[in-house]
């Protein structure tokens, strides 16, 4: 499984160096299936006994090949690469700019992926939450939007526009803002019927929409970490300060 997560990333940025809509789409469509493989790595080591040390850290490296290079690379060649060929102006500051960004993406997700090895999952949470947006979701939005779009970017506005989200999506790997994990879900209780059903309909309007639900599923989950934290902040402000009577 991990094996398959590094050669999805591989495929991912040999795709995107060929720079074609369509390969471009398939370089996305190459980190969502990393991001499948690395969902699945985990829960096969445990139930199979074969959870090590140097598996876990083989998967951060497998995990900075496609959630952290590919993505980045895929970024800057659909949001900014594009814009040299097509606009009169100078752009070469704008294309240093997209340099740095997507250096910060990669930077970030190593950045995460260390974190994760030392400190693990949120303390106090048991297995419920991650501390920072995880790399695979954070890879999923940029492969998300490229799916969904699949025309790279031409216009200098809607490039800066996409530096500012890919910049943001690297801010909040690094962040401390909690994003839940789904390792708890109940699996194997007696009657997983109805997350069966779910995860039914779940896959059969993946297959149906692609670019919508994907984008819908990633964007909702970068934005679920965000609110909550909001959320606990203004509680917190709330209980630390109460009105006065």
């Amino acid at each position: 499984m991990t094996v398959a997560n590094m050669l999805c990333g591989f495929y991912a940025i040999m795709a995107t160096l060929k720079g074609g809509g369509t390969d471009l789409d398939n370089a996305a469509k190459a980190i969502g299936l990393a991001i499948l493989f690395d969902s699945f790595d985990g829960f096969v080591a445990r139930a199979t006994g074969t959870s090590s040390e140097f598996g876990k850290q083989f998967d951060s490296l497998a995990d900075m090949v496609s959630f952290g290079i590919a993505p980045a690379v895929l970024a800057f060649t659909w949001g900014v690469r594009g814009i040299a060929e097509t606009e009169t102006l100078d752009i070469r500051r704008l294309l240093e700019i997209g340099w740095w960004v997507v250096l910060s993406f990669v930077i970030c997700c190593a950045w995460r992926l260390a974190r994760f090895n030392i400190q693990g999952m949120a303390p106090g949470s048991g297995s419920k939450y991650f501390v920072g947006l995880p790399c695979p979701a954070a890879a999923g939005l940029i492969a998300a939007t490229v799916h969904a779009i699949k025309i790279p970017i031409e216009d200098w506005r809607w490039s800066i526009f996409w530096m500012l989200i890919v910049i943001g999506d690297a801010a909040l790997m690094s962040s401390t803002v909690r994003y839940r994990s789904f390792k708890e879900m109940p699996m194997a209780m007696r009657r997983p019927s109805l997350l069966i059903i779910v995860i039914g309909l779940l896959v059969w309007l993946i297959v149906m929409n692609s670019e919508v639900v994907l984008m819908i599923i990633a964007t909702t989950f970068v934005a679920s970490g965000v609110t909550l934290h909001v959320v606990r902040l203004v509680r917190h402000r709330l209980v630390s300060n109460p009105a006065k009577t």
